[in-house]
């Protein structure tokens, strides 16, 4: 659905992008993760076609960004991280006028507006002025502007930004339902949390150069960690964390309070191994549990923290 090959982007001595190959599959959502700067507003602006890259192409539902961008453009919405919106409208009519840019008339119209503000949450909206929604409801109102006119591809930079927790998790729940209705959606955002629980592959991008693209499962493989075990033994903590870092199914152990949480190694094939190594090892093991791997301890290991 969406494709990208050495796709580069310079703005004059600066370099954004480098050689970019990036794939977003139909249907899925596509998590875009990086520092400030590391290129991903720059990329979804290419793919939007809002910015030409300097060598390489993209390609949109099969279409050259570049070459063919009038193709594209009624099959995607675009939602940037600020967008303006016209404050002297009402909810209604701001949507109403943008199925209308899109060409869309009479009772069509007015069935698809109605049916956006149903799915969107902003029935009870549909009179509101604009400047008097909250700063949630005018991201929700942004995404419904992306919907009117039925694109097959949704893409969202940092929907999410400034949002409180209740804001951020209707966000969420409403990208599911759309991705329900079978959209290909790739969103940028800083709450990885937020990315984990609902995309089906990410890609880190840092410093214009994407060091990973593919399933949270292919992303825990690179990061070389088969899943962290919370471990307590009765005594000698320090001795037991010497003892399990000398495991060859070990990439690490760390102290917590009372807990050891031990890394496994990507080829390790379960961590049955743990508590008969600290038997016979002499340690009396009190605890054992499997720790969820999360997505930014991961995205921690494989970046630096660097930008273009």
């Amino acid at each position: 659905m969406i494709r990208t090959f050495g796709l580069t982007k310079r703005y004059r001595n600066q370099l954004a992008l480098e050689n970019l190959n990036m794939q977003v599959k139909q249907g899925e959502i596509f998590g875009y993760i990086g520092p400030n700067g590391a290129g991903k507003t720059t990329t979804l602006k290419i793919l939007a076609t809002l910015l030409t890259p300097t060598s390489g192409r993209a390609e949109v539902c099969g279409f050259d960004v570049v070459r063919e961008a009038r193709h594209i453009r009624p099959l995607i919405g675009y939602m940037p991280d600020f967008f303006g919106v016209y404050e002297d409208m009402t909810v209604e009519e701001y949507l109403t006028f943008f199925a209308a840019a899109y060409g869309l008339k009479g009772e069509k119209r007015t069935r698809i507006v109605s049916d956006i503000l149903e799915l969107t949450d902003l029935g009870s909206k549909r009179d509101a002025m604009v400047e008097a929604l909250s700063r949630g409801m005018q991201q929700r109102l942004g995404l419904a502007r992306t919907l009117v006119h039925d694109p097959k591809v949704l893409i969202l930079d940092e929907p999410s930004s400034g949002l409180d927790p209740r804001a951020r998790i209707e966000i969420r729940a409403l990208l599911k339902e759309v991705k329900k209705m079978g959209k290909t959606i790739i969103i940028s955002s800083h709450i990885l949390s937020e990315l984990e629980e609902m995309c089906d592959s990410v890609g880190i991008i840092e410093k214009g150069n994407l060091i990973f693209c593919g399933t949270q499962e292919e992303l825990r493989l690179k990061a070389a960690t088969g899943g962290v075990i919370e471990v307590a033994v009765a005594d000698r903590n320090g001795e037991a964390a010497d003892l399990l870092r000398a495991h060859p199914g070990v990439a690490d152990v760390t102290t917590d309070d009372d807990h050891l949480h031990v890394v496994l190694k990507a080829d390790a094939p379960d961590y049955s191994f743990i508590p008969e190594y600290l038997i016979q090892g002499g340690f009396r093991v009190t605890k054992l549990n499997k720790e969820h791997v999360r997505l930014e301890d991961i995205f921690m290991k494989v970046t630096k923290g660097i930008v273009s």
